[in-house]
């Protein structure tokens, strides 16, 4: 399924420009990891042990920045309905390969989580595992999420913590023990690669928003590596720094119901 003709707003351009240029490399970087499926974020805590999602057998899903899909292959497995969405062309043939090796089909849909074109109250579940929820704009995904999700669904997504966001120099490759950048009016953080743009909010203003778009927070989950975890995405520095202090998070919401 290939994304309908839109005027895609900068940020997604150069997203997409970014992942179809870099999904073989990424894909091939981390497979062992991301073959795992089912656990969270990167230094990989296993669903099972964290229960977000619950149980998802029968449950509509829609991951959202799904990359190659591995997650939502691990869900189908569970007998979830999912559905992929990934503004990348290049990710999404990498996940057609992985559906194809597991002999699972379920619709793969070249979308940005902006502005996705699919019907309303559609899906129980919408999640990631950073993906939209690190390169899409928050004020246009929350709402989006809302409206694709029926009562009572459940919207979840790990993401960078703002800690690690401020305590990152944008010019250096490890992340420090003290403040780099402003707190307050963060939104596209800043970083030293002009090829690519991700996003996070103050705390308040996330509250703020989710209860814009109809939704109350259920938890914030604030993951911990275990001392010996290991990740191909970050060095041991990195581990020590996580058992420290918050690198990841996972928010979890649940849409209220709509108003008669």
């Amino acid at each position: 399924m290939a994304e309908p003709e839109r005027a895609l707003r900068p940020h997604e351009a150069l997203n997409r420009a970014y992942w179809d240029a870099a999904a073989d490399e990424y894909q091939a970087l981390h497979q062992e990891q991301l073959a795992r499926g089912e656990v969270w974020g990167i230094w990989q805590i296993p669903e099972d042990e964290l229960r977000i999602l619950g149980d998802v057998a029968g449950r509509d899903v829609i991951e959202l920045g799904c990359g190659a899909a591995q997650w939502s292959i691990a869900l189908a497995r569970r007998g979830a309905r999912p559905v992929g969405v990934d503004l990348s062309a290049a990710q999404l043939q990498h996940a057609r390969r992985l559906q194809e090796e597991a002999g699972l089909a379920f619709p793969l849909l070249q979308a940005s989580a902006e502005a996705v074109p699919l019907p309303d109250a559609a899906f129980d579940i919408a999640f990631c595992d950073h993906g939209a929820f690190t390169f899409a704009d928050p004020y246009r995904t929350v709402p989006e999420a809302a409206r694709l999700l029926r009562d009572g669904g459940l919207l979840a997504f790990n993401m960078s913590t703002q800690l690690l966001d401020l305590c990152w120099p944008p010019e250096t490759e490890e992340v420090t023990d003290r403040l780099w950048i402003d707190y307050f009016g963060l939104h596209e953080v800043p970083t030293d690669e002009p090829d690519h743009v991700e996003f996070n909010l103050p705390y308040g203003e996330w509250i703020r928003l989710f209860r814009r778009s109809g939704f109350v927070v259920e938890d914030l989950v604030e993951l911990r590596p275990d001392a010996d975890a290991v990740s191909s995405y970050r060095s041991e520095a990195a581990r020590a720094w996580a058992r420290r202090w918050p690198m990841e998070q996972i928010w979890k919401v649940r849409r209220l119901p709509r108003r008669a």
